[in-house]
């Protein structure tokens, strides 16, 4: 009487490497088991695998906000936005919380903001067309910046004037103790607000922001001494420096 086999509907692909091909390794363990880790691994991969969606990360290392609101700052259409922001939260890099109709969208935690920040250095240390890329985004590259040490020391001292040049909701979210809040959009029908013979520092979101960049240039050109912060609000949070929120004083 013939015997009767069951076939695996999804066999293991045979690994030329594989100490023990076809079965469990020494300490008893089914060999797919590492292939599902890896696997679970390589979905958060999967999620970073949009320009947009590290844009909407970019956004949400600023603070907490809606999806219309993140629509609109990434230049999406509103399901466009809503359908990346699923494949972040289903990843684990994002959460929500609802207030009535509208959903709120977060980090999942300062990790996420660790993480873009070091695939961001890392690509540009690595990735020969990302260099190219960011001169092209931000400009001609300017020499003139300013450290997290020395901004400390010559706001401490009244040299500076601290400039955010992030959009208002954003500023309110976590800005650098003693700035100043001035919208890069509004900065050219406010520029009298700012003292004429005082040095300013500028910043914004972080190292690949334009904000700054534009700021700097409009400044110069209206003859104000202007130098950018090396990096942005990212980067300084993530160095653990102190943050405060709320509206301007």
């Amino acid at each position: 009487m013939p015997t009767s086999t069951t076939e695996d509907p999804n066999p293991r692909e045979p690994n030329p490497g594989d100490p023990h091909p076809g079965g469990r390794d020494p300490g008893g363990r089914d060999p797919d088991t590492k292939a599902r880790l890896y696997d679970a691994f390589a979905a958060s991969g999967k999620a970073l695998a949009s320009g947009k969606r590290l844009e909407l990360l970019d956004l949400l290392a600023q603070g907490e906000r809606t999806v219309d609101a993140l629509a609109k700052a990434a230049g999406l259409h509103l399901t466009t936005a809503s359908a990346h922001l699923q494949t972040l939260k289903q990843a684990g890099l994002v959460v929500t919380r609802r207030e009535g109709v509208r959903i709120h969208y977060r980090l999942a935690g300062e990790d996420v903001a660790r993480l873009l920040a070091l695939l961001r250095k890392v690509a540009e240390a690595h990735q020969a067309a990302v260099p190219a890329a960011r001169d092209a985004y931000l400009g001609a590259y300017d020499p003139a910046e300013v450290t997290h040490e020395e901004l400390g020391a010559r706001v401490a001292a009244g040299e500076v004037v601290l400039l955010d040049v992030r959009p208002a909701e954003e500023y309110r979210a976590g800005h650098i103790p003693g700035a100043r809040s001035l919208p890069v959009a509004e900065l050219t029908d406010r520029i009298d607000e700012l003292p004429q013979e005082t040095e300013i520092v500028v910043y914004c979101r972080g190292a690949y922001c334009v904000l700054a960049h534009d700021a700097v240039r409009l400044l110069t050109e209206r003859g104000r001494r202007a130098v950018r912060l090396h990096d942005g609000m990212l980067e300084w949070r993530l160095a653990e420096r102190p943050v405060a929120a709320g509206d301007p004083a």
